[in-house]
């Protein structure tokens, strides 16, 4: 079983103590890295907002992205192709069956 551990994580200068699985240690730590970098380069180019916009700007930006990731792995046409062969088998293991008896 994985055992827990307890990290302090910051994001968007401000600190938050977490328990979570070992195993997830290093997937969050870099999950904090890569919103504080997109935090940064939001305030580098917009002075002058506070760090809830940025945090709200860069949520938008995620959840853009994980959309647009759910959309370009739409399995549809893999699963007509799928059907499409496994007709095909049928009718190929049927047509043996007959020819057998």
């Amino acid at each position: 079983m994985d055992e827990e551990l307890s990290i302090n994580v910051t994001v968007a200068d401000r600190r938050y103590p977490m328990r979570i699985r070992r195993s997830d240690e290093e997937k969050i730590r870099k999950a904090a890295k890569i919103i504080n970098e997109r935090i940064l380069q939001y305030q580098q180019r917009y002075s002058g907002k506070d760090n809830q916009d940025f945090l709200a700007m860069s949520a938008l930006q995620f959840v853009m992205q994980i959309m647009e990731n759910v959309e370009q792995t739409n399995i549809s046409p893999f699963v007509k192709q799928i059907e499409e062969i496994n007709e095909q088998l049928a009718l190929y293991i049927d047509k043996n069956q007959r020819s057998n008896e």
